[in-house]
């Protein structure tokens, strides 16, 4: 009879202890399962929504300007050679290595204009490309459709004295209010938004831009890289990460992984102390078994090798199962926590983290056990019959 025989016999013998060490290691492999796609696809999932929620590059024309300005307050700058950045230039962001990462490219020119007397900010945006990026706009009326509509901002309108629908004179010429923008507690307050086709026309700046916000998804992919990308594409620009933003996402996403991490640690341990604790008392009470299997030649190598056997059978099923079980539970939970479900798709690497670990588990619990019985003297062993 080969050793595998043997140790095949002993747990079907034992069926009702070898079954709750199952039960017991198949969940703690399918609870590090769970919590290994739930990370995964939580990391990907907020990692996206965040990447979209607002701008992390800025495009600017590349120039030699010392500016001097303290919390939003510009007090000056000194400029020399200011170079500009074209309209056309954006496209060729979308043919870099790492174009996939890109969002939203959202351009912009800026001018000061008088209106009602008063002077303000007049940007020209693409609006699609503009409220996507800023999702967490909230406009009161409607987004401008037609060339002669405009955005205001909380605070223009109040200034102006401008509501939805009344008509106000820029540069000569007569746009409608479509929209007011509710307070962000930004720049856009004090803010005139057109079309940004109608801005280069009326401010005779055709194709020109003065900046472009990018939201570009750096969830697996470096910004750096795609800076670098972007910068070879667009020479004469100055292309920078908003490394606030970045680093804050970046430390989110680092801190539910640590999450993640400790707790399928946790889980490990248990699931060894259950296979530790179930072995060491089948050891316990096969000490007359151990004594026969000495006194008709078994080795102390043979011994042990029996028990991590079924160590190894037992860690193995418990292993499969579990990343049955995790697998397709974690597809529920995603599906209940309104995560996306593309991630938590069968994944040949983690079926074999899975059953790696589970098989580590079980043998690593089985050594001592299995080194306990290999040190029983049979004369000992035999009293126990």
């Amino acid at each position: 009879m080969k050793l595998y025989h043997i140790s095949l016999n002993s747990l079907w013998r034992r069926k009702s202890r070898m079954i709750f060490l199952l039960i017991g290691l198949t969940v703690a492999v399918a609870t590090v399962v769970i919590l290994t796609h739930i990370s995964m696809a939580m990391n990907a999932d907020i990692s996206r929504k965040l990447d979209e929620y607002g701008a992390n590059i800025l495009i600017t024309p590349h120039s030699d300007d010392l500016s001097l300005s303290y919390g939003g307050m510009s007090v000056g700058n000194i400029s020399f050679d200011v170079a500009e950045l074209h309209q056309e230039d954006l496209a060729k962001i979308r043919t870099i290595k790492n174009s996939k990462n890109i969002s939203i490219i959202a351009p912009k020119l800026l001018n000061v204009a008088q209106v009602n007397n008063q002077r303000v900010m007049v940007i020209g945006v693409d609006f699609p490309a503009e409220t996507a990026l800023k999702k967490w706009w909230k406009i009161q009326g409607e987004r401008p459709s037609q060339a002669q509509e405009a955005l205001i901002g909380w605070e223009a309108h109040q200034k102006l004295n401008l509501d939805q629908g009344d008509a106000f004179l820029l540069k000569d010429k007569t746009y409608r209010v479509a929209g007011v923008l509710a307070p962000t507690g930004s720049q856009d307050d004090g803010t005139i938004f057109i079309q940004l086709s109608e801005a280069q026309a009326l401010f005779q700046k055709a194709g020109l831009i003065s900046l472009a916000e990018i939201a570009a998804l750096c969830y697996d992919c470096p910004i750096e890289e795609i800076i670098a990308q972007t910068s070879e594409k667009l020479p004469g620009a100055k292309v920078a990460a908003v490394r606030q933003t970045i680093e804050s996402r970046m430390e989110a996403m680092r801190r539910f992984e640590h999450f993640s991490l400790g707790i399928s640690l946790v889980i490990m341990f248990v699931g060894g102390l259950i296979v530790f604790i179930t072995i060491t008392a089948s050891v316990n009470e096969r000490k007359g078994e151990i004594g026969v299997f000495r006194s008709i030649g078994f080795r102390r190598g043979h011994i042990m090798q029996i028990i991590l056997l079924e160590g190894l059978w037992l860690s193995s099923l418990a292993g499969f199962l579990g990343y049955l079980g995790g697998f397709f539970a974690a597809r529920n939970v995603a599906t209940l926590l309104e995560v996306t479900t593309n991630v938590v798709a069968p994944n040949a690497s983690m079926f074999f983290m899975a059953l790696g670990l589970s098989v580590f588990i079980g043998l690593g619990a089985s050594l001592y056990p299995s080194l306990q019985a290999a040190r029983l003297d049979p004369t000992t062993a035999l009293r126990a019959l």
